[in-house]
């Protein structure tokens, strides 16, 4: 579903958001307009879920799941960057991964024309996740090139001994 029609359906729904929000630099991240989106709009479906007798214990589990998704972007990107960036991003993959299994379970209760078309828009979270954890990790995490000989004491080309 990432066409035209989940374009479309994200940008009304940002209408009933609040302005300050959509000024936010946050919103300026798909992969956290998309989880946001997916978490606002799961509202009937965690319902749904929690009416059925069969489903009413886990009802909470894929609410929690798509709750987490975009406050850990949220959260993440608050942090300077790096590798404390990067774990907030993990979470909120993690989440999103779990959030997508909890639909598929749900399919029965839910109908699979309504999981399906949750569990494609979880998915192009999920695959911004994977390339923004793997930027972060790849851009902010590698260590300094150390000059061996530099480091070990030994560019005077002797001794290690401070005497």
């Amino acid at each position: 579903m990432r066409d035209g029609t989940l374009d479309r359906a994200v940008r009304s729904w940002a209408e009933t958001l609040p302005s300050e929000l959509l000024r936010d630099t946050l919103w300026k991240i798909e992969a956290y307009r998309l989880g946001l989106y997916v978490s606002d709009t799961a509202w009937d479906d965690v319902t749904a879920l929690s009416r059925d007798v069969r489903t009413r214990s886990v009802a909470d589990q894929p609410n929690r799941a798509l709750g987490s998704t975009s406050a850990n972007i949220a959260e993440g990107y608050s942090r300077g960057g790096g590798r404390d960036r990067a774990r907030f991003l993990e979470y909120a993959l993690d989440s999103a991964r779990e959030a997508r299994d909890w639909y598929v379970k749900g399919r029965r209760v839910l109908g699979h024309e309504r999981v399906a078309s949750q569990v494609a828009v979880l998915t192009s979270v999920i695959r911004l996740f994977t390339v923004m954890t793997r930027g972060q990790r790849t851009v902010h995490l590698r260590e300094p090139h150390v000059d061996n000989d530099t480091a070990s004491g030994l560019s005077d080309g002797g001794s290690t001994d401070p005497a």
